[in-house]
């Protein structure tokens, strides 16, 4: 029992710490940057760390359990495809594409002031009905909220399919560059598979929480400089951008000459 309680508090808090990664840090910068709500952050980092454990567990189960060896290019391309992602994410960040699709994809629920009411089917998240309706709050006849699943259902029509979709891959792209590392991690310090893969799961949740304080606390000062400072605000912007692009780049100078991923003798040891 005691053994199980400590790979379960080790498995969490090493995931916590391992939220904290710089290039975990920099890629949810970029996409928290144009947020003023702390709740919709770390709900956004919650789902960076969905997917983030999904591919952990996934992989890692799979070397732990199955024996399953990486090629060091396989390995080196996983890691890879995060300095791209980096590069991707900090261009689209300086050059204002991410608020345009943001604004495109996101839900609009406001419209002219003179609309007169309508009929159609509508949704308030898992509970679908018809009634005539405005889309202004003081036409609806009735709380939005008082609806099945309210609370989630307020916080992802807030954030947006786009919004939500876009973490969650990043996460994906994040835990499958560092599943392997994890994994023979695990293997060197416990024995027993199904304890593994616990300690995977563990870890996974413990990231979720990592990233949501993490989002939490980087949200601040956007949102406190929003409206108010709106050259700082542009100005921290525009300075997770040239982070994200930097370190995208060192990561693929790197990856792709240091170890070799793009010349002829690729040496990839998991980190």
């Amino acid at each position: 029992m005691l053994s199980l309680l400590s790979i379960v508090a080790l498995g969490f808090f090493l995931g916590m710490r391992h939220a904290t990664d710089p290039d975990h840090v920099i890629a949810i910068s970029t996409i928290v940057s144009r947020h003023r709500s702390v709740a919709q952050a770390a709900l956004i980092g919650a789902l960076w760390g969905v997917g983030h454990t999904l591919t952990i567990l996934v992989v890692g189960s799979g070397i732990v359990v199955f024996g399953w060896v990486i090629p060091a290019r396989i390995g080196l391309s996983m890691e890879f495809s995060v300095g791209l992602m980096l590069i991707l994410l900090g261009v689209l960040n300086l050059t204002g594409f991410l608020r345009w699709i943001t604004n495109e994809l996101s839900p609009h629920h406001q419209h002219a002031p003179g609309e007169l009411p309508h009929s159609h089917a509508h949704a308030h998240g898992d509970y679908v009905h018809t009634h005539a309706h405005g889309h202004n709050p003081e036409a609806h006849p009735h709380d939005p909220r008082r609806t099945p699943l309210s609370w989630l259902d307020e916080h992802f029509r807030r954030l947006g399919v786009y919004q939500a979709v876009r973490p969650l891959v990043v996460g994906l792209v994040h835990g499958l560059a560092g599943s392997a590392a994890v994994a023979l991690l695990v293997l060197a310090t416990i024995r027993n598979p199904k304890w593994a893969v616990i300690y995977l799961l563990v870890f996974g949740v413990g990231t979720i929480a990592g990233m949501m304080v993490i989002t939490g606390a980087l949200v601040l000062p956007f949102a406190l400089s929003l409206g108010r400072f709106e050259r700082v605000n542009s100005g921290l912007r525009i300075a997770s951008g040239l982070v994200s692009v930097g370190f995208g780049f060192f990561l693929v100078y790197q990856i792709g000459f240091v170890d070799g991923l793009l010349t002829g003798n690729p040496r990839w040891t998991p980190r």
